[in-house]
């Protein structure tokens, strides 16, 4: 059978995806390849969140063809979806496959006769159709369901649950490309978790483009808080993580019920996008930075130590330096412990596209700086606000068997997104209580250190 290789791009929800390809190639015989150019079949999982992202999987797609010009190289997700003909025009690109037919790939790579061409792309002109016509670009408005398994080498394994949006934000083309919000039914979400839980999974990632829209399409219509509920209730999981959550689903219900139960992660990605109310408004974002700011007093009121990330996005047209300014001033007099910095990009389609004042490339490089630059002070400052208390960690594989020493340290993640040395060499996959340190660079100390470390 082929062997094949999975290169992910993208959101947790586009890497959940991904997971479930790779199980659905295993289950049909086909094995996992240790990189990508030694495999035969490469599957690009691809973004198009930005024009950024869209130059990531081309490069990728030419060194791959490049490095190996036997490989088969299949495209999939969001750029997949939106721009097939794009995609199908570079060298060594054998299949591109829409959002909604992932699921078909295994038939594409066994030679089903229905996916075994390139023919029939949707025009990029159809792309805003709710519901697009054609072959294997269709969008349906259905949800893939989850495959059991983690993410590639990952410990903690993504569970999407959402896929779509119904918003309409004047940046963003995933609605385009993912089509109306849709979620898992609640039992399905119980019982994959439960099966994740008893494969000795400790921490699970519930993720969706708009994760707290969950439910509200079903029928009768379902709570995101209560479906968090019905987890704690029903399932062994160890620890819950929500992947990024918009900033009005974050209420005191929620937050108060995250103060409750250790179980759920102390961990809130709340999109920002801009601390200009002016840009928030030109944007379409149904809130403001009064409505914001009141959510991380909330968090922070009952949830000291929670780690509060956001989306910042700089450079959208007739941003000016006043608006730069506030956006700044915002997120300094906050309690924000990371922040994740887009320079934004037209992307086809949006309204923001045909938007006019459209900023100077080289200005929105530098605010981009200044946005990371305040970022990295921020992380800095949490981390040091950490030192010397005891923290729930679960232990990770190290991503690059090159690093250093890495046989007297093993990585791991707090509940509250601290990312630590842990001392010793300890199975991965461990959920352990350790005394942070005040410097990134200095190991974290188990809380009660064993006679001897567990070797990996």
């Amino acid at each position: 059978m082929a062997t094949f290789f999975v290169e992910q791009f993208g959101c947790r929800a586009t890497q959940a995806d991904g997971a479930a390809i790779e199980r659905q190639l295993r289950e049909r015989g086909c094995t996992f390849a240790r990189s990508a150019e030694s495999a035969d079949v490469v599957v690009l999982n691809t973004c198009t969140v930005t024009a950024a992202a869209d130059a990531q999987a081309r490069e990728a797609i030419r060194k791959l063809h490049a490095a190996n010009p036997a490989i088969r190289i299949v495209v999939t997700g969001c750029y997949a979806q939106r721009a097939p003909e794009e995609l199908a025009a570079l060298s060594g690109v054998s299949h591109v496959v829409g959002n909604s037919h992932k699921p078909q790939i295994p038939d594409l790579l066994a030679g089903e006769p229905h996916t075994s061409s390139l023919k029939n792309f949707v025009p990029a002109a159809n792309l805003l159709a709710p519901i697009l016509t054609g072959d294997i670009f269709e969008q349906h408005n259905v949800l893939v369901a989850p495959v059991l398994g983690g993410e590639g080498n990952h410990t903690r394994p993504t569970l999407k649950i959402q896929d779509g949006c119904n918003n309409r934000c004047a940046f963003c083309v995933i609605p385009f490309v993912r089509g109306k919000s849709r979620s898992l039914p609640p039992e399905t979400v119980v019982a994959e978790i439960r099966k994740l839980a008893n494969s000795s999974f400790k921490e699970i990632v519930l993720s969706g483009i708009n994760l707290g829209a969950w439910g509200r399409d079903l029928s009768p219509r379902h709570d995101f808080l209560d479906l968090l509920k019905q987890i704690l209730d029903e399932t062994p999981v160890e620890r819950l993580r929500l992947s990024s959550i918009e900033p009005l689903d974050v209420s005191l219900d929620l937050i108060l019920l995250f103060a409750s139960n250790p179980r759920l992660a102390e961990h809130f990605h709340m999109p920002l996008q801009s601390g200009s109310d002016r840009i928030l408004a030109a944007m379409r974002r149904w809130y403001r930075t009064e409505h914001y700011a009141r959510r991380v007093e909330l968090l922070r009121e009952h949830l000291p130590n929670a780690a509060i990330g956001a989306d910042v996005i700089t450079g959208f047209p007739g941003e000016t330096e006043k608006d730069h300014a506030a956006t700044i001033k915002f997120i300094e007099r906050r309690p924000f412990t990371y922040l994740h910095v887009f320079s934004y990009s037209s992307r086809p389609g949006t309204r923001a596209a045909s938007l006019p004042e459209q900023v100077e490339p080289h200005i929105i490089k530098r605010r981009a700086r200044e946005l990371r630059s305040l970022g990295e002070a921020k992380s800095a400052a949490f981390h040091a606000s950490q030192s010397g208390r005891t923290l729930s960690v679960l232990t990770l594989r190290h991503s690059d068997s090159r690093v250093p020493d890495s046989t007297e340290w093993t990585p791991g993640l707090s509940s509250n997104y601290l990312k630590l040395r842990i001392s010793g060499t300890w199975l991965l996959n461990l959920l352990m209580n350790v005394v942070c340190s005040a410097d990134q660079q200095t190991l974290a100390m188990p809380e009660s250190q064993p006679a001897e470390p567990i070797l990996l």
